[in-house]
């Protein structure tokens, strides 16, 4: 049996790359501190939820990043947008082992996007890449991007094919999830909203019998997140879960892998 101890950082995400960098390196500088194998962080939290970002400054970001990361000893499942080789933009969550190996990415799947004949929407901005799993130190890990997980019925103009599922069919023993929700302080997103999403990561990590780390962006920090942060265990229950407002660490130990 083996056992991996995951650091979630629940950090801002704005479309400020300098500033998502600092946070980010806080993450990692908590990591090391902790003892961690990995730290994940939320949806686009290098590049910023946007694919209107800065390339140049972007990639001088990820190197910077990846160096820190190596030399703290600490793997990433990091979240960014990134322009690729191929021309094509990437809502990415991008794997690295604690030595600063590049594993390859997840790209979110399920793209956001309008309910109408032509949709709207992200979905017309990023491209995507087929579903794979990664070894994380003896590990099968996968990631998924926010609505990868729970195919919100108000904006997710293709059919939910059950990535969380897929996954586990391929192996995956934990699923790394970055989020960026949207939020506001009304009913539908502070009760209906998030319920939906937190019943969603519960329901799958039993239904798939995985365990999930999941962590939402803090930004704005005087309206709770818009999703829990934690880990599901695959007993439908929080083996571990973050306060859910405002920028949060923390970390735990997955064992019996």
């Amino acid at each position: 049996m083996r056992k991996l101890t995951v650091a979630l950082a629940q950090i801002p995400v704005v479309k400020n790359i300098a500033e998502n960098f600092n946070a980010i390196s806080q993450g990692i500088a908590f990591a090391k501190e902790n003892g961690a194998d990995i730290l994940l962080t939320p949806e686009g939290s290098l590049s910023g939820y946007t694919h209107e970002f800065d390339s140049k400054a972007l990639e001088q970001a990820l190197r910077e990043t990846e160096q820190i990361a190596a030399q703290a000893g600490v793997g990433l499942a990091l979240g960014t947008c990134k322009w690729e080789a191929d021309g094509f933009c990437y809502n990415e969550l991008r794997f690295y082992l604690p030595d600063g190996q590049y594993l390859g990415c997840h790209t979110k799947t399920l793209l956001c996007g309008t309910m109408t004949d032509t949709p709207q929407g992200e979905i017309n901005h990023y491209h995507t890449q087929p579903l794979r799993v990664f070894d994380f130190m003896g590990i099968t890990v996968g990631g998924l991007i926010c609505n990868d997980m729970w195919a919100n019925p108000g904006c997710t103009p293709q059919p939910d094919i059950h990535l969380s599922h897929q996954l586990a069919a391929m192996g995956a023993q934990v699923i790394f999830h970055a989020v960026n929700g949207g939020r506001n302080k009304s009913r539908i997103s502070q009760v209906v909203t998030k319920q939906y999403h937190e019943a969603n990561v519960l329901l799958k990590a039993a239904a798939d019998c995985v365990y999930i780390a999941t962590v939402d962006n803090s930004d704005p920090a005087h309206i709770p997140v818009s999703s829990i942060g934690g880990i599901a265990a695959p007993d439908a229950d929080w083996a571990f879960r973050l306060n859910d407002q405002g920028t949060q660490f923390g970390v735990f130990t997955i064992g019996n892998l």
